[in-house]
């Protein structure tokens, strides 16, 4: 007995790791950050590119308009997580998808660099929507695959996967920023293009070290149900082209469209896993989601204005004047993914150290919430000191109550997800959690026409006060929730 154990032992001595964790979790770490690199690079100039006037290198469109239009479109990337799992779990699997994806990212970045006006900006964000939709889902179930779902490390290890996320995230707006205040726009959306490109690559050489796992498709479609896959399709572009043709569909009321199909399809997709002959177990473990995923929902409904109304007011409303320099706009989306970088490896190591007296996820989740809540309460003492009157040190101190309450809900949120699923549906309840992301973001395009620096004080309050009851709500409920999760925390 003691020659078969002292091998294995000495296995798990040798076994390669990545900061303590499996090493493959290096490759969707480095293909994440390269690709929020791109995501966020583009993210932090295009709403100002869209308001901007024709003088200073934009399109003129109205600031409501176009803040709505970065709602809408926000919310659809998470929405086309749907589209990705669906392929993932019933045709090609997690790894193909993920690969072929990121090339779609990448062309919707090279549409924004290289095509000209209004038409750049449709065909670029639809592109890189229906690309990051599938890439977000299959990323997060290839870092779940990597684990058991006892295994204790396994929220650190999406702590850690969060922070190449922002590593990206960091560098994307500054660069871009860069190149659009010396060379122009269409510089910066050409090198986040560069960007997704450096991620396919890497991302192409180290693939086969992956687990077998996540080529495999889990829930395969019969073929004889190709076709029918065919016609659904075809009859869904047909209603958006007639939609959009006859004015049905326009951008005034593109962000509430979002939000209805979102909506419906949340509802959709909880009758199916729930009707599909789950075990009494995993029932109540999807039930158990309910509750986290309107947390998240409201969650993300307030965190998304980074790219909304936290740009506009960063441009109108923040003073970015350094030692006589004026700090790009684009600039200020990098402030929440370097403290990001910095927090996430604490929480990390806090998860791991707390190990089973860590927190539920049910009361992480209402502790992301209110505090969130509590982040748009802030802006108040700020209000009425007129066109950027506001100290760039107050945001940055606003963002890291941002960051703090993202870290206690965005990775546990997807850790939750892997751990929560049927076997049958793993990357589907993934896409399942980022449809909470997506409503939220959505639901941004709708309220950010609200926002006003005239009417700030009703806004930030409204909204701050709705977050924090809330997260007072998952906290009270966190004991139920738990108990229909089933021995998962």
């Amino acid at each position: 007995m003691s020659g078969t154990s002292a091998p294995g032992h000495d296995t798990q001595q040798r076994e390669r790791t990545f900061f303590g964790q499996p090493f493959e979790l290096s490759t969707p770490f480095a293909v994440e950050l390269w690709e929020r690199f791109s995501f966020y690079g583009m993210q932090g100039i295009v709403l100002i590119y869209m308001y901007y006037t024709v003088s200073r290198g934009g399109l003129g469109i109205d600031e409501h308009v176009a803040a709505g239009i970065m709602g809408a479109y926000g919310g659809a990337v998470y929405l086309f997580t749907i589209i990705g799992a669906w392929i993932a779990d019933r045709l090609i699997g997690a790894d193909r998808t993920l690969f072929a994806s990121a090339i779609v990212v990448m062309c919707g970045h090279i549409a924004l660099a290289v095509l000209p006006g209004v038409t750049g900006v449709g065909v670029g964000l639809v592109l890189i929507a229906l690309g990051s939709g599938g890439l977000k889902a299959t990323a997060t179930t290839i870092v779940g695959g990597l684990y058991s779902k006892e295994d204790p490390r396994r929220d650190a290890g999406f702590s850690l996967y969060y922070l190449g996320v922002n590593i990206g995230a960091f560098f994307g707006p500054i660069l871009t920023g860069l190149l659009q205040s010396s060379l122009g726009f269409h510089f910066g959306f050409g090198l986040a293009a560069v960007g997704m490109a450096a991620g396919l690559i890497q991302y192409g050489i180290r693939r086969g070290k992956l687990p077998d796992s996540v080529r495999h498709v889990t829930n395969p479609l019969e073929k004889r149900r190709y076709p029918m896959v065919g016609v659904l399709v075809l009859v869904g572009l047909a209603i958006v082209v007639v939609a959009v043709l006859t004015g049905l569909l326009n951008v005034d009321n593109l962000p509430l469209v979002v939000v209805g199909i979102v909506i419906a399809a949340t509802i959709v997709y909880f009758v199916v896993i729930l009707s599909s002959g789950l075990t009494k177990d995993e029932r109540s473990r999807v039930f158990a989601f309910i509750p986290l995923f309107i947390g998240s929902a409201v969650f993300w409904s307030l965190y998304q204005q980074q790219f909304t109304v936290v740009t506009i007011y960063s441009d109108q409303r923040l003073d970015r004047s350094i030692f006589g320099w004026e700090m790009p706009v684009s600039w200020v989306q990098s402030i929440n993914p370097i403290m990001i970088i910095v927090l996430s490896g604490v929480f990390a190591a806090m998860w791991t150290k707390l190990g089973d007296r860590q927190p539920s996820t049910p009361t992480k989740f209402a502790l992301g919430t209110g505090i969130m809540g509590i982040a748009f309460l802030l802006f108040l003492p700020f209000v009425g000191t007129g066109r950027n009157g506001t100290p760039v040190l107050v945001l940055v101190g606003i963002l890291l109550v941002f960051t703090i309450a993202e870290l206690l809900l965005s990775p546990i949120g997807q850790s939750v997800a892997t751990k929560l699923a049927p076997p049958k549906f793993q990357t589907q309840m993934v896409a399942l959690f980022f449809l909470s992301v997506s409503l939220g973001t959505a639901v941004t395009g709708v309220l950010s026409k609200y926002y006003s620096p005239k009417h700030e004080a009703p806004y930030f309050a409204i909204l701050g006060l709705v977050a924090v009851v809330v997260g007072v709500l998952l906290l009270v409920s966190a004991r139920p929730v738990l108990r229909l999760m089933r021995g998962i925390r």
